[in-house]
This record gives structure tokens, sequence and C-alpha cells, in this order.
């Protein structure tokens, strides 16, 4: 198994886990390695360090503090996945739904979906909270 350090066009950082470098680059050629966070396939990969076990009792050593462009898009990506783990999907029904739940006709529940931005602005009139998220295609259907 190869681990990859790779990069989009976009300067977002990720992993790419593969069976061979072969592999990579295979998949490279017909562009299905894509940026996890905007689904760029313009993917360049990056040098990676060997981690080499010369001593079980030596101490282990910390690596170099993550930059924080790195440790942002991590915590942006968890909360999109825990946004998505802890909401009902209801799709293009989303304003119809959000008012149904604001006007309690429906159990309060979490809910996300796609609304226009002329039906956001009504819920918004409404006095019903809505906000948009960008959702990578990545965390759209289940993650590889």
């Amino acid at each position: 198994m190869k681990v990859l350090n790779l990069r989009c066009v976009h300067d977002h950082h990720f992993e790419g886990w593969f069976a061979s470098g072969e592999d990579f680059e295979s998949q490279h050629e017909r562009r299905l390695v894509a940026c996890p966070i905007c689904g760029d396939t313009a993917v360049t990969r990056l040098p990676t360090a060997p981690r080499l076990n010369v001593s079980a009792r030596r101490e282990e050593k910390t690596a170099p503090d993550m930059p924080v462009q790195v440790q942002m898009q991590g915590a942006w990506m968890r909360a999109l996945r825990h946004m998505m783990n802890n909401t009902e999907d209801v799709g293009e029904r989303f304003p119809e739904e959000a008012r149904r739940i604001h006007y309690g006709e429906v159990a309060e529940r979490g809910i996300r979906g796609r609304a226009s931005r002329e039906d956001a602005d009504a819920l918004r009139e409404e006095g019903i909270e809505v906000m948009a998220v960008p959702v990578p295609a990545a965390l759209k259907g289940p993650l590889q």
C-alpha cells in the first residue's frame, strides 16, 4: 500500500492510498484522482518521506506541526461529515420541509437539501434561519 501526499491546483493538500505507484499513475491518467475538498482532478504528487522504524526503544518524535491551512481543511471536512451524518437529506423539498418544521406541522429535526436563493430569502423573511453550505462531491457519496 502506498500513501501519497497530493495537492490540487487550488492548493488543497490531501493523502491518497494506492496499491502501488503504478496504480496512482494509472488512476491519475484516467482523471480518477480528485481532491476531496473541491473535486478538482488536476492533482500533483508531492514528495513523500519514508517512515523508518530503526529502534523500538527510541523515543517517538512528533512530526512538525501541520500548516494551519491543512488543519483548517481537516476541521472543515470533519464538520461537514458531522452535518451529513446528523441531518436528513430532503433534497428539493427543503423549503417546504423547513416551513413544516418551523410551523410545528412535523417533529423538529435537522435537515439539509437544496433551495434557490429566492426560496432561501423567503424562508429568512418568515423567520426561518437557513444557511448555504457548499458540500464537496466527495462527501455526497460513500467515502472510499
